[in-house]
């Protein structure tokens, strides 16, 4: 294997580029949404809570489908569920184009009015009626959140297939690198669709932005459905056993999705979901962008900053004896960039922020996630993940349902210096979760097999 000798990288296995490069395009769908819909639901009548409920909708979408997703990945294999969440993504994102350019139900009255009256029973269906069911399926806010909810369905697959491959082609002293640089792959997308969301729209469009994100979205499926082979071979016997419905509870699965719950709740859920709104009150700006295209800077900047520490993160935990103190530093880091978040009154102090915000979120993601596969049997990855999703989801969800409405009443400040608080609360489930599975905080690289795990890791 050839090397890079300056900074230690490794010649990836193919499959693991092949995921990389669809997870980045159907990406770009996730982030458009961000930094348009806050202030395009002003423009829509649509309120700040279902605002809230539409960014967030995927996530409660997945926190039903993710375990059934990772069931259904120990039972049939990686390759079919990765395939068709992706096509399901790409066909999410036209959604949002077809949630602007429907004409308004207003527009549409006088055709109702023709329309006859008839009657079901004691049911009578006249104009009026006719009228409320048209509102229904051309408002904006129905089409946004039926988008939102097939991302949702979609994802769960393409996340579940995508952690199961790179564990399926890992081993201990790979599994660290593997894991950063997939969960790297998939965010490097949400920055490329926040950057076309803010920018692309305040030049071109909202329309041109949501039609350029479902055109790389549905590339990712054609490039998945080329290149990406099947990883994860499971006994005929050992497929007839697993349920759809099955749960992964075990001790590591629930440690590691608290700690992904925290961190969601913060990063997606709270600052995500509100910077625009917070450009908007300081006046900040960068290249003189109004706040769309200013907050998909600033999120496209946290973000490379996560897929970056995500990599060095997961490469250094392979390089020591225990993931969980490289865990530890990232999650104070995180810490610290809230606290920088919530006193933050110029572009620079927001960039350090969300530059250490990114850090702290990504640096956690490779090592957590290699600390899982650490901890699994390799026939359970896929179930294990799915449970660490949907802990990851119900912060995600939480996060702009009760952030967005609290903004408005209480402030910024307060609200971002609260969410500095929730990884030092991961950090301590973390060494709690640790030390029940293994009896010691720093368990070993190798700690499942020692512990009684069965995995036995797949070549690289």
């Amino acid at each position: 294997m050839t090397r890079l000798p300056s900074i230690g990288l490794p010649r990836l296995p193919p499959v693991l580029l092949a995921v990389i490069a669809s997870t980045f395009f159907v990406g770009f769908g996730g982030g458009v949404v961000f930094p348009i819909l806050p202030n395009l639901g002003a423009v829509l009548g649509i309120s700040a809570f279902m605002v809230g409920v539409i960014l967030s909708a995927n996530r409660w979408v997945r926190l039903v489908a993710n375990a059934p997703a990772g069931a259904l990945v120990d039972r049939y294999g990686t390759r079919k569920p990765f395939v068709l969440g992706l096509f399901i993504e790409g066909i999410a994102t036209l959604g949002y184009v077809v949630a602007i350019a429907l004409p308004s139900a207003a527009s549409l009255r006088p055709a109702v009015a023709g329309l006859p009256t008839g009657s079901v029973g004691p049911l009578v269906v006249g104009p009026s009626e006719w009228f409320a069911a048209l509102s229904v399926a051309v408002a904006p806010e129905a089409w946004f959140l039926l988008a939102r909810v097939l991302w949702g369905v979609g994802s769960a697959a393409v996340f579940a297939t995508a952690y199961t491959i790179a564990a399926d082609v890992s081993d201990s002293g790979s599994r660290g690198t593997n894991m950063g640089v997939v969960r790297g792959g998939i965010t490097m997308g949400f920055p490329a669709g926040l950057v076309l969301g803010g920018v692309v729209s305040s030049v071109a469009g909202n329309v041109a932005a949501f039609v350029v994100a479902a055109a790389f979205a549905l590339l990712a499926s054609v490039v998945a459905y080329r290149l990406v082979p099947e990883t994860h071979v499971t006994a005929d016997g050992e497929k007839r056993s697993i349920k759809p419905w099955e749960i992964d509870t075990s001790t590591p699965a629930v440690t590691v999705g608290l700690v992904n719950f925290g961190l969601m709740f913060a990063y997606i859920g709270a600052l995500f979901a509100t910077l625009v709104l917070f450009l908007g009150e300081t006046d900040i700006s960068l290249l003189g962008l109004a706040p769309q295209g200013t907050s998909g800077l600033f999120m496209a900047g946290t973000v490379v900053s996560a897929a970056v520490f995500m990599f060095a993160g997961g490469r250094v935990s392979d390089s020591r004896e225990s993931r969980t103190p490289i865990l530890l530093a990232f999650l104070v880091v995180s810490f610290v960039g809230f606290l920088l978040l919530a006193r933050a009154g110029s572009s620079l102090e927001l960039g350090v922020a969300c530059v250490a915000i990114g850090a702290g979120q990504g640096g956690t993601s490779g090592p957590m996630m290699a600390l899982l596969a650490d901890l699994t049997p390799d026939e359970r990855m896929g179930r294990a993940s799915g449970t660490n999703n949907v802990f990851g989801d119900i912060g995600g969800g939480l996060g702009p349902m009760v952030s967005l409405p609290l903004v408005e009443t209480v402030g910024f400040a307060p609200i971002y210096a609260a969410c500095a608080a929730v990884p030092l609360a991961a950090g301590i489930a973390l060494l709690v979760g640790v030390r029940r599975e293994t009896g010691t905080f720093v368990p070993g690289r190798d700690a499942g097999e020692s512990t009684g795990g069965e995995a036995a890791p797949s070549e690289a």
